[in-house]
């Protein structure tokens, strides 16, 4: 088992009420699994991608993540266990203005220490993976948004994550390169690596072994 959430509960308190973002959610993942979550706007998605990558806390419930339990963890610990373990494809791309593309794809790799002669080889790996070579030097103000959203994919999985989470992985793309990320994913996923992603897309979803459908921050249906 790769993770497992137990009755979890987040709220935040409004004018003296507790609003749920997520409601009694429990999610059992195998190492290997494709899964889809989809729902409408304000159900809870991005919510729930972000409590598993640990970008969230929660308020009752467990989660146990590789046979450890996230909700007793110190930050340290934690921050150690997500930027080993998982990735993360946003939207909103979340590439750093000033550094350039290749710097952008190397900062993973200096969090975790790794060498600089393999840091070259992951990176231009990487950079001629997704076609991006002549961009190295540009900065992502200077990327149209498609492309900043493959830059922020390739950033995802240069560290070789176990999990990968993507929100809307291809928001911004158009259909070809949409096509093209929901291929890697898939080949990816072929290749052992779990992922998770929220998605509004009925053919994005179709990618994943199973689909999860949340409402009002519960889970009504898994297919």
């Amino acid at each position: 088992m790769l993770l497992e959430l137990g009755n979890i509960f987040k709220w935040v308190n409004s004018g003296g009420q507790r609003i749920f973002l997520l409601k009694d959610i429990n999610l059992s993942v195998e190492e290997g699994e494709f899964i889809s979550v989809m729902g409408p706007s304000g159900s809870g998605k991005s919510t729930l991608l972000n409590v598993i990558g640990m970008l969230d806390g929660f308020d009752e419930g467990e989660y146990q993540f590789l046979h450890e339990s996230v909700h007793q963890l110190k930050e340290k610990h934690r921050a150690n266990l997500y930027k080993e373990y998982i990735g993360f494809v946003f939207q909103s791309y979340h590439l750093l203005d000033e550094l350039t593309v290749y710097e952008n794809l190397e900062m993973p790799l200096l969090y975790k220490k790794v060498k600089g002669s393999e840091r070259k080889a992951m990176v231009a790996d990487m950079l001629d993976r997704f076609n991006i070579v002549g961009k190295k030097d540009l900065f992502p103000t200077q990327l149209s948004g498609g492309q900043q959203q493959l830059v922020g994919v390739a950033r995802a999985l240069i560290t070789n994550p176990k999990l990968i989470l993507a929100d809307e992985p291809t928001g911004n793309l158009n259909s070809q390169q949409s096509e093209e990320i929901m291929q890697l994913f898939k080949k990816l996923n072929e290749e052992g690596v779990t992922i998770i992603q929220v998605t509004h897309s009925e053919k994005n979803a179709a990618y994943g072994s199973k689909v999860i459908h949340l409402l009002d921050g519960r889970k009504i249906a898994s297919e």
